[in-house]
């Protein structure tokens, strides 16, 4: 193999330069480097928010490449052709790239080692998505930790090795390959007019994320503990935006909450529990990938889920008649995000009050959040289903008015987006009726619906299910 030889750097959930072991090996190496992202099939199945907020983050990646000299060059087509296609075009040494475990992707990646292995072309795969391999977290019993508290008893106090500084310089090959273009691929495309609603919430891209920590560590971090319940207060850090793409690595935000904690900063030990917690999800989902798409737990195969139902459907669109669950779903299609404790609200009124399954609330999640965690979003609505590894009881039930008094004592929440129940509605009140779909025929100016059902009634008929499912 010619020295000079390029290598074919893979890039997916791993748009940053910093602290990206991958990108830092390969330029160890000298050798020209060849930055590539493809649009396969698998990533043409992304819902509609994830699929446009990843577009916007190669945008903002291919300009930091170019700021470094380099490229980011773009093809389209099933992953393993177009790589043995680009290593014929270019003479490429070898193929690098982040690992990933969510299903789909693992199989894919795994398909793509051995055909190139296959054919002669070197392959390696690279830490980087998480801070810990999920192999490298087991129980004293050599087994994987099936329940939060002891895996994060686990890790807390593990050393973790820093992280790594940008490379200095990115080798270019003598000719770079054809790219095609990313406008082209119009990822937006089936975000419609609500494109325009939620860029404004967004911080793309590697410095954004940046931006962004360092505004939550300036003051944020010391309510975290406190008042992170409360979505009517701005203290979280939503980083969750940029460590979806790679923006920003967990690894950093390990480092940097430690060093938050030994400064004694109030909130920062939640702050790592909660970046444990996502840690954690990637941890179930790589040694029991059955949690994206199955009950974790068998003994709820047998539960009388209702399917995707009318329910369901006002649930979609925000008009259940509960102002907090209504609140959750509107911030959801104005802002791309949605504040923790209101998804716990949203999910549980949905797979509990409305005994609907929780793949149809987790399908509604995956086309519209922008910070769309596979891992995360499988064992969030299995914890509140009840379905789930260390779920919430079945008969935990949240009543959404009291959790409303509760963490959204003034209402603030509760106006900023239901328009109906404002005196003098707000921007993002409003933005709601401009992003959802015209064919739903929502206004600002009808009346505010009625409940779906009695909150009793529904929590009443929801420990009645439990009960038939335990007999």
């Amino acid at each position: 193999m010619m020295a000079d030889a390029p290598l074919i750097l893979w890039f997916r959930r791993d748009l940053r330069l910093a602290d990206n072991p991958m990108l830092a090996e390969a330029a160890a190496t000298g050798r020209p480097l060849i930055p590539l992202f493809i649009l396969d099939p698998e990533t043409e199945a992304l819902g509609a928010a994830p699929k446009w907020r990843l577009g916007l983050g190669l945008e903002a990646f291919a300009a930091a490449l170019e700021g470094m000299g380099s490229r980011l060059v773009l093809r389209r087509g099933p992953a393993l052709a177009v790589l043995e296609a680009l290593v014929a075009e270019t003479g490429a040494a070898g193929v690098h790239w982040s690992r990933l475990w969510e299903p789909d992707w693992r199989a894919r990646d795994e398909g793509v080692k051995a055909g190139l292995r296959r054919a002669g072309i070197g392959a390696a795969s690279h830490a980087g998505h998480t801070i810990f391999e999920p192999w490298e977290v087991e129980t004293g019993q050599g087994g994987f930790y099936r329940v939060y508290t002891p895996f994060w008893k686990a890790v807390k106090d593990r050393p973790v090795a820093a992280s790594a500084a940008p490379p200095a310089r990115l080798p270019s090959p003598a000719e770079w390959p054809v790219s095609e273009r990313l406008a082209d691929w119009d990822l937006g495309r089936a975000m419609n007019r609500g494109a325009a609603v939620v860029a404004p919430h967004l911080a793309v891209g590697e410095a954004a994320a940046a931006e962004r920590l360092a505004r939550f560590l300036s003051g944020p971090v010391d309510r975290y503990a406190a008042e992170r319940d409360r979505p009517d207060a701005p203290v979280t850090s939503r980083l969750s935006e940029n460590l979806t793409y790679g923006e920003i690595s967990a690894r950093s935000l390990w480092h940097a909450g430690m060093r938050a904690r030994a400064e004694g900063r109030a909130g920062a030990e939640k702050f790592l529990q909660e970046l444990v917690w996502r840690e954690f999800g990637w941890h179930l989902l790589y040694h029991t990938p059955e949690i994206a798409r199955r009950n974790w737990r068998a003994d709820w195969d047998g539960f009388p889920w209702r399917g995707d139902n009318p329910d369901a459907l006002r649930w979609r669109r925000g008009m259940t008649g509960e102002p907090f669950v209504d609140a959750a779903m509107r911030e959801l299609f104005v802002t791309g995000t949605m504040h923790n404790r209101a998804r716990l609200i949203a999910g549980s009124y949905l797979t509990k009050h409305l005994l609907t399954d929780w793949r149809v609330g987790q399908a509604w999640f995956e086309e519209c959040l922008v910070d769309w965690d596979p891992a995360s979003n499988a064992l969030g609505w299995q914890w509140v289903a009840g379905s789930g590894p260390d779920a919430s009881p079945y008969f935990r039930i949240f009543n959404p008015a009291t959790q409303a008094e509760k963490f959204d004592p003034e209402c603030a929440y509760r106006q900023r987006f239901l328009a109906e129940i404002a005196r003098k509605p707000g921007p993002e009140a409003l933005a709601f009726f401009e992003a959802v779909p015209r064919s739903w025929g929502l206004a600002p100016d009808r009346c505010y619906p009625r409940p779906v059902l009695g909150l009793a009634e529904g929590r009443e008929r929801a420990l009645a299910a439990y009960g038939q499912r335990n007999n």
